[in-house]
């Protein structure tokens, strides 16, 4: 019986979702200690798997009958610490919850559980002519849940819009164990739009158990192109000249050499080991129109110093260029046994700016940093390397990615794109929000999570995230 727990707790929970649903030993509950930022950990004090909404409705009654914090996870490969149970208490893991309940291919809409891994519903929805338009990069691993609280991007939301642009509706357990939907299939409802209050919470305000998303139409047909460069300013400038000349790609990557090397290594693509960076380019729609726009293209990329601009041959080489961008994360393991990924957006014309100054930290602080992100949309996703079995090393990451961040303020950004909060950036919340916006927030997160028992210590510099003690708490919420 974990120590931290009243000794009725478990037992209850055994009850409602049965033996194979409960995790309680020390050694399974290590698992769970972590999201994909692996420099913040802490274990619950148990876990457990629910089937269905109303198994969440009762365990979350029973945490608060009990007084013990409790916090929801997906797939866990969030980046922010999102789900670290910050207070230990019940982690209430949604993968279990997995099915696609519907396709309406009329209505262009799909109802799924939380735990539905986003690229099954791509797979689900082949021959309808439709997809689900968020992609991101983890989209093989992660889940429309998880999505869903970090309001996630990818790299075709340049010209589709991230998460909340496609999700119509949510069925959710609130703090005190109520079942409640808000939206539907329907495009519009009356009333304060509480569905996207409800996206990008990082599961502080509720647990989503059901989500309805918007489909939308295939298009007629794609031209993908990699345009090779010599300098990463050449590069940059060739993003803002595309965007500039009017031209809104489906998806516009950048790739630093550092990546195009792991890339190479773990695919054998072909892409060019000495090219500074690349950019991945894509354009869809109609097929008329669609030739004119690639030409476009690839005469401003040489226009700002490309080298080559290489077109993809067929569908086959589209989907090998693509799934090495999707994968490029993976690929790292290549180059360091640890990685921290930092979310800042800065606008396009700052690019090179900002991938300078990353340059010139990484240096100062010793730390490779390697880069692939979304250009179009001034999304960075700098990659700092090192051991995080070195303590020394940690720091210096630490301190690089505070640098990182605070450049992107200085330059009119944000400190995240599509990775969420967490606990990792909670810091910089006072930089960018006044303290009459944070007091908003914070009412509005109190009237639906008055006792501060679902996910404390998370996304906002107040309550539990500046380590107060939570209501009724069997200990206190430190950050």
């Amino acid at each position: 019986m974990p120590q931290n727990l009243p000794t009725t707790l478990v037992p209850e929970l055994l009850r409602i979702v049965g033996v194979e649903g409960v995790l309680a030993a020390r050694a399974d509950l290590m698992v769970y200690e972590c999201d994909g930022f692996v420099i913040e950990k802490n274990s619950p004090d148990v876990v457990v798997f629910p089937t269905c909404t109303e198994q969440v409705a009762r365990v979350v009654r029973c945490c608060r009958d009990a007084g013990v914090p409790f916090v929801p996870r997906g797939a866990g490969t969030s980046l922010a610490g999102g789900c670290l149970p910050v207070g230990g208490g019940v982690m209430i893991v949604l993968t279990r919850m997995k099915q696609i309940l519907e396709i309406n291919t009329r209505d262009r809409y799909a109802v799924v559980q939380p735990g539905v891994v986003n690229i099954w519903l791509t797979q689900a929805l082949r021959g309808t002519g439709l997809h689900y338009a968020p992609d991101p990069s983890s989209q093989g691993a992660c889940t429309i849940g998880g999505n869903v609280a970090t309001n996630s991007g990818g790299p075709h939301t340049l010209k589709y819009g991230v998460t909340v642009n496609h999700v119509l509706g949510v069925e959710c357990v609130l703090p005190d164990g109520e079942i409640v939907c808000l939206g539907g299939p329907v495009d519009e409802s009356p009333g304060c739009d509480l569905v996207g209050a409800m996206v990008g919470s990082e599961g502080t305000l509720a647990i989503v158990t059901k989500i309805w998303v918007r489909l939308t139409k295939n298009p007629q047909g794609y031209r993908t192109m990699l345009g090779v460069f010599d300098s990463v300013d050449d590069a940059t400038n060739a993003i803002s000249a595309i965007i500039g000349h009017g031209i809104v790609p489906a998806a516009l990557e950048m790739l630093d050499q550092g990546i195009i090397v792991a890339l190479e290594a773990a695919f054998q693509f072909g892409f060019p080991l000495d090219a500074s960076a690349v950019l991945l380019i894509e354009v869809d729609g109609l097929e008329v129109g669609l030739d004119a726009q690639q030409q476009q293209i690839v005469e401003l990329c040489r226009q700002q110093g490309a080298r080559e601009v290489r077109l993809a041959r067929d569908a086959a080489e589209r989907a090998r260029l693509w799934k090495c961008r999707k994968q490029a994360f993976g690929a790292i393991g290549r180059l360091s046994p640890s990685y921290c990924t930092q979310d800042g957006v800065v606008p396009r014309t700052q690019l090179p700016h900002i991938l300078r100054r990353i340059t010139e930290i990484g240096n100062r602080h010793r730390i490779r940093i390697v880069n692939v992100f979304h250009a179009g949309d001034g999304n960075i996703h700098p990659i700092l390397l090192f051991d995080e079995r070195d303590p020394e090393q940690v720091q210096r990451v630490l301190q690089a990615s505070n640098e990182i961040l605070e450049d992107c303020l200085a330059c009119g950004g944000s400190v995240t794109g599509e990775h969420g909060i967490g606990v990792e950036k909670i810091g910089f919340m006072r930089r960018m929000f006044t303290a009459d916006s944070l007091d908003v927030m914070a009412r509005f997160r109190s009237a639906l999570n008055p006792d501060n028992q679902l996910s404390p210590g998370k996304m906002l510099p107040t309550a539990a995230g500046c380590g107060l003690e939570m209501k009724g708490s069997h200990r206190k919420a430190a950050v």
